[in-house]
């Protein structure tokens, strides 16, 4: 079960959110639109959701897996940028510390749950259901991209090796092969995510997939 991942992820996240002073939280992200507090506020929904579907046992079978859950859930169109303001003016009406220490206990809360569940126990989450291992699979590959998000700006540490080694395995999958392993896995994260540019020999690898890409976001 990918839950010592997970523990990596979101308690580091933890930490350096915990961390963060009134200056750093108003720093860009590799979010467009969002600073790093209005990414902490994300993250918060994100644990919260987390925690929502592990106490939310399903009957099978289960129709998503940590692969096809993402091609599912592409977001919806924001053309008018509602979900940026959106976040930003929730997310400013939390005092820092406040918001920092409520993620931080929530994610807590969540490693907790997951603790106690069995890797084949059926939950939901967004009207799909997973395994729990599915879904921590999921987790992982949220936080670490956010984690990667936001110290684009900061002077903070970046992702540990097993989160993103999950992340890369998963950007794999949907591309449907593996990927040469001399890549340099953040920077492939960064770019199948769309938040960085391909090096020329990536896209001489990935020729006609080039426009799959970004693979999610």
């Amino acid at each position: 079960m990918n839950l010592d991942a997970l523990r990596s992820a979101y308690g580091d996240l933890a930490a350096l959110a915990v961390s963060l002073d009134e200056a750093a939280s108003w720093r860009p992200t590799a979010c467009a639109g969002w600073t790093v507090r209005d990414l902490v506020f994300h993250l918060l929904g994100d644990a919260q959701r987390a925690l929502v579907a592990l106490a939310t046992p399903a009957t099978g079978p289960a129709d998503q897996d940590a692969t096809t859950y993402w091609m599912q859930s592409p977001g919806a169109p924001d053309a008018e940028s509602r979900g940026i303001r959106a976040s930003r003016t929730m997310a400013s009406q939390w005092r820092l510390d406040f918001l920092a220490a409520s993620y931080a206990e929530t994610a807590a809360a969540v490693l907790t749950s997951a603790g106690r569940a069995q890797p084949d126990d059926l939950v939901v989450t967004q009207g799909q259901v997973l395994r729990v291992d599915d879904l921590l699979t999921t987790l992982v590959v949220e936080a670490t991209i956010h984690h990667l998000d936001l110290t684009v700006d900061l002077d903070r540490a970046g992702p540990r090796p097993e989160p993103v080694a999950v992340t890369r395995a998963t950007l794999d999958a949907l591309l449907g092969r593996p990927t040469p392993a001399a890549w340099n896995s953040e920077q492939w994260v960064r770019a199948a995510s769309g938040r960085a540019e391909l090096a020329e020999e990536q896209r001489s690898y990935l020729g006609p997939d080039v426009h799959r890409l970004p693979l999610l976001r």
